[in-house]
């Protein structure tokens, strides 16, 4: 049996609430656990920890550099399903589903942290057509 459950990358955030927000109103996430500045999010097989770490702390702001990878079965029935409140966001915070050469279908939402989580799937490849090296 595999020791290994799922990975839970930390996310710090400015303001926690919004944070919190974020993930339930816009994503979909439950909120299983909350105290204080630290709240777990959870949806199927996903969690991130949010840790409130106002800017003026040591913690740097995003850079978009850093992407939380999401893999799902099926990202069009996400997208459709997240639209509506993914419209609320601000322009150019969302991206996709768009297919990417590395032959995965992705959507891309700014997260709180200033960084991307990409939620994706692999796009089938025909019979006989072995994957670029």
């Amino acid at each position: 049996m595999s020791n290994f459950i799922q990975v839970t990358p930390f996310m710090f955030v400015p303001d926690i609430e919004r944070g919190i927000s974020f993930f339930r109103d816009i994503l979909g996430f439950q909120i299983p656990f909350r105290q204080g500045t630290y709240a777990y999010v959870h949806r199927e097989t996903v969690g991130f920890r949010l840790f409130e770490a106002p800017e003026k702390d040591v913690v740097p702001s995003g850079t978009r550099r850093c992407a939380y990878y999401v893999d799902v079965r099926d990202v069009d029935r996400l997208y459709a399903e997240l639209k509506p409140k993914l419209e609320t966001l601000p322009a150019g915070d969302v991206r996709g589903p768009v297919d990417q050469p590395w032959n995965q279908r992705e959507l891309l939402v700014l997260a709180p942290d200033g960084n991307l989580i990409a939620f994706g799937q692999a796009i089938p490849q025909p019979e006989g057509c072995p994957a670029e090296e």
